[in-house]
C-alpha cells in the first residue's frame, strides 16, 4: 500500500509541480507587495486609486474597476519584470550556442539517403531499366 503511494507521489512531474506551486505562491506575495508600492505611488500622484465606491447610476462597478486596474498593474509587473528579461536571457543563450554536429547515426542515414538518391537519378547513370 505504501509502495503504491510512493510511486504515485514520485510519478511524472508531481514533485516539480508542487515545487512550482510553492514558488508561485511566494512570487505572488512579492508581486502583490510591489503592486501595493505602485498603487501607493499612483495614489500620491493622482489621488487614491481605489474605485470601490464608484457607482454610476447606482450600478456598483467600482470594485470591478479597482480589480481591473490591479490586474493590469500585476500583468505589467510580471511582463516587464519577468517575461522580458527571461526572453532576453533565452535569446542571449541561443546566440551563444553553436549548432552541434549530427550524431553518427544521423550522419550514416544521411549518407545512405544521398547514395540511394544518386543511384536512382537518371543523370547519374545508375538508373536501372525495369524488367519486361
Amino acid at each position: 500500500m505504501l509502495k503504491g503511494f510512493k510511486e504515485f507521489i514520485m510519478r511524472g512531474n508531481l514533485v516539480e509541480l508542487a515545487v512550482a506551486f510553492i514558488i508561485a505562491a511566494a512570487f505572488a506575495a512579492v508581486v502583490k507587495t510591489f503592486v501595493g508600492v505602485i498603487m501607493g505611488l499612483i495614489g500620491k500622484v493622482g489621488g487614491n486609486p481605489n474605485f470601490d465606491d464608484y457607482q454610476p447610476g447606482g450600478l456598483p462597478v467600482g470594485v470591478f474597476v479597482t480589480s481591473t486596474v490591479t490586474f493590469l498593474i500585476i500583468a505589467a509587473v510580471v511582463y516587464f519584470g519577468v517575461v522580458l528579461p527571461y526572453n532576453a536571457l533565452q535569446e542571449r543563450r541561443a546566440r551563444g550556442k553553436e549548432e552541434e554536429p549530427p550524431s553518427d547515426e544521423i550522419a550514416l542515414l544521411t549518407e545512405i539517403r544521398d547514395l540511394l538518391s544518386a543511384q536512382g537519378s537518371p543523370s547519374s547513370g545508375g538508373a536501372h531499366e525495369p524488367r519486361r
